[in-house]
């Protein structure tokens, strides 16, 4: 009779314990502490359709970021910055106007931006465990995506599947919270901007 008086405690104890504790976990949905409002910066593959590209991303703060492509030979040395809602191009220094065959990466570096953005602003993170990494889903006006983090909290890849695009970070470091505009210094003239933009146009028709 002891004996059963003391396994009924002992179940009704554990029954009270697993009722008190906050509930992380709902189904296959769990939640996790955001650190994604950070400066960083990665090195990124990129694949977009049939693109193949390789540049570093860096995040400085809500809504500022850039990334500088280092490959293939048609985008290698192009720099985007985007800052409160502005992009600028560059190409070794100098500025000009983004050229069309940028235009799906900046696209696609939007679209990591809102997804980024958005989530680093709520305190927990909503998601499933995944293979090493914890994945948080959504939805962009551009279509669904996979937000994916390691077991750091470090961006690893991002993933919009209806748009055939698919991005895996290295190189994770975290870095200085400045704007990206105030880190280029542009004493161009024209001319120098004119021959920027020839140079990318010859190294694109190559």
């Amino acid at each position: 009779m002891k004996r059963l008086i003391a396994f009924t405690l002992m179940i009704m104890t554990v029954l009270c314990i697993v009722s008190c504790s906050p509930v992380m976990k709902n189904g296959n949905s769990l939640s996790r502490k955001n650190s994604l409002d950070n400066a960083f910066e990665a090195t990124a593959n990129i694949t977009l359709e049939r693109l193949d590209t390789v540049g570093i991303v860096k995040r400085f703060g809500n809504g500022m970021w850039s990334v500088e492509f280092e490959s293939p030979n048609t985008l290698s040395g192009i720099k985007l910055e985007f800052s409160e809602g502005d992009v600028n191009a560059s190409y070794k220094g100098l500025s000009f106007s983004v050229p069309q065959s940028v235009l799906p990466v900046k696209a696609m570096m939007l679209n990591l931006m809102k997804a980024v953005d958005d989530n680093a602003k709520t305190e927990e993170l909503s998601g499933e465990e995944t293979d090493g990494g914890f994945a948080v889903k959504g939805k962009l006006e551009g279509g669904d995506y996979v937000l994916t983090l390691n077991e750091n909290g470090e961006i690893s890849e991002f993933e919009m599947p209806n748009n055939k695009l698919k991005m895996i970070f290295s190189d994770y470091k975290p870095i200085e919270s400045t704007n990206p505009t105030q880190t280029t210094a542009v004493t161009t003239s024209a001319e120098e901007t004119t021959t920027a933009v020839t140079e990318c146009a010859v190294e694109s028709d190559e």
